[in-house]
Order: structure tokens, then C-alpha cells, then sequence
């Protein structure tokens, strides 16, 4: 991937996450099953500290 596509796969990404954490406010407050959408943030913070690495690799 480029610097571009990089970039653009994060801002994809961030916004799935806040879009979950948004889900995951809901589904706390109506006392819903939270576990899913918590490994979803889980998985999601990993993809997008691995594009942080790739992006730092483009600017050094």
C-alpha cells in the first residue's frame, strides 16, 4: 500500500470505530450484550495502530 491508500484505510478505519463506540453507548444503556461490539473496538484499535506503523515507515 502507498501513503495515500494508508491513510485512507485509517480514516475508514477511525470511523468504524467511532461508529461501534456509538453502537456500544446504545447497547449499554438498554443493558444489551456488549462483548461483541467491544471485541470489535478491540480488533479495530489493533488494525489501526499497524497503519500507524506503516505511516511512520513512509515518514522517516
Amino acid at each position: 500500500m502507498n501513503e495515500k491508500q494508508l491513510q485512507d484505510k485509517l480514516d475508514e478505519l477511525k470511523s468504524d470505530y467511532v461508529r461501534i463506540q456509538g453502537d456500544l453507548d446504545k447497547l449499554e444503556y438498554v443493558r444489551g450484550r456488549v462483548s461483541s461490539a467491544e471485541e470489535q473496538l478491540i480488533r479495530l484499535e489493533g488494525e489501526i495502530a499497524e497503519i500507524h506503523r506503516q505511516l511512520d515507515a513512509f515518514n522517516r
